[in-house]
């Protein structure tokens, strides 16, 4: 089968492997599409596995299954998560699925950027996600990283009316400005350095979208009644924006660090100031559980979360290069999608 190897962001080449066989409990999926996560350009992460087949968003039917299957059939139309969780360690008892050990561990055989793929018997088991009829393969991609979304505003303990900040315009801040406004937060602001970016801003939901450059502080006041935000999402590596929220967030507010950084970048930060003076909550996330998949995929059934107008473009699996391409210069592009049948 033809496959997109991974050897850094410039190098990514065609090649051929071996289609995997399937063993019990296990499935084999025929890969619609897959779509290409800010996480697979991170090369200072990714380039000390290479030579490997990424691809996590994924999306396609399934053409086998192995002894012992009853829950799916050939031709059942799906979803599938890369990571699953025991759901029997401390962590998945506390209700933090993505901290087990098991979740790190566990993916598929190759990636998503392939013509087909094996999925795990623990997958099959807790991380196959049927597609109703009126979601297509291509915004069936959206269901892994909008689990993560959707995981991390409740991990932020987003509420009605807040006031809502999202630092970097791409593709996770666009779903977070979205589930935000879906789940009735009040001002929605979204920055960014791309003109590109803040009109797809405006174009899902937020009120205002400002380049980062402005005097944010400011800005919010002027906005929101003398106030900061009330919750400030930082979708972005820079440095400098994790800088811009502590210093955008309103006494008692949230800030929740979705991206991460650069290897080894750390900042400042003033204990009395934020902490004990201002009672700032500082949170992170990682990832989402099954559950968060199974919301996720309603959201987007119901069209409350507009998916498909993100898809800016849509290449084949011998394109898989050009495809990095537009995701790392983060430019005139929002969504890329792979389809490795084309």
């Amino acid at each position: 089968m033809r496959v997109a190897m991974y050897y850094n962001n410039q190098d990514i080449r065609l090649e051929e492997m071996p289609t995997p066989k399937v063993g019990k409990g296990e499935m084999m999926m025929r890969v619609e599409a897959c779509g290409i996560c800010g996480s697979d350009v991170m090369e200072w992460y990714r380039r000390k596995k290479a030579p490997l087949v990424l691809g996590h968003e994924v999306a396609g039917e399934i053409i086998d299954v192995g002894d012992g299957v009853k829950r799916y059939k050939k031709g059942d139309r799906i979803s599938a998560s890369h990571h699953v969780p025991c759901n029997t360690c401390h962590y998945c008892l506390s209700g933090h699925h993505t901290i087990c050990d098991t979740l790190r561990r566990t993916n598929f055989d190759p990636g998503g950027f392939a013509e087909y793929v094996r999925l795990p018997a623990i997958n099959v088991d807790r991380g196959i996600y049927l597609l109703p009829n009126e979601v297509s393969f291509e915004e069936a991609t959206f269901i892994e990283p909008l689990a993560c979304v959707l995981r991390a505003q409740q991990r932020a303990h987003i509420q009605p009316g807040q006031s809502v900040l999202v630092i970097g315009s791409g593709i996770a801040g666009l779903l977070h400005v979205q589930l935000a406004r879906a789940l009735g937060a009040g001002l929605v602001v979204a920055i960014d350095i791309s003109d590109y970016r803040l009109k797809a801003a405006k174009r899902f939901g937020a009120d205002a979208a400002l380049n980062a450059e402005k005097d944010l502080p400011s800005c919010l006041r002027e906005m929101n009644d003398g106030r900061l935000a009330d919750l400030v999402i930082v979708c972005t590596s820079a440095t400098s924006a994790f800088m811009q929220a502590l210093k955008s967030v309103e006494r008692c507010g949230t800030v929740l660090f979705f991206a991460p950084t650069k290897k080894g970048v750390t900042i400042p930060i003033s204990i009395n100031d934020l902490f004990w003076r201002s009672d700032l909550t500082l949170t992170t996330s990682y990832a989402g559980s099954p559950a968060d998949h199974i919301s996720a995929l309603k959201l987007i059934q119901s069209k409350r979360i507009r998916v498909k107008e993100m898809i800016t473009h849509r290449l084949s699996l011998a394109e898989t290069g050009a495809g990095f391409q537009l995701v790392s210069k983060a430019e005139n592009s929002i969504k890329v999608i792979i389809e490795p049948q084309r």
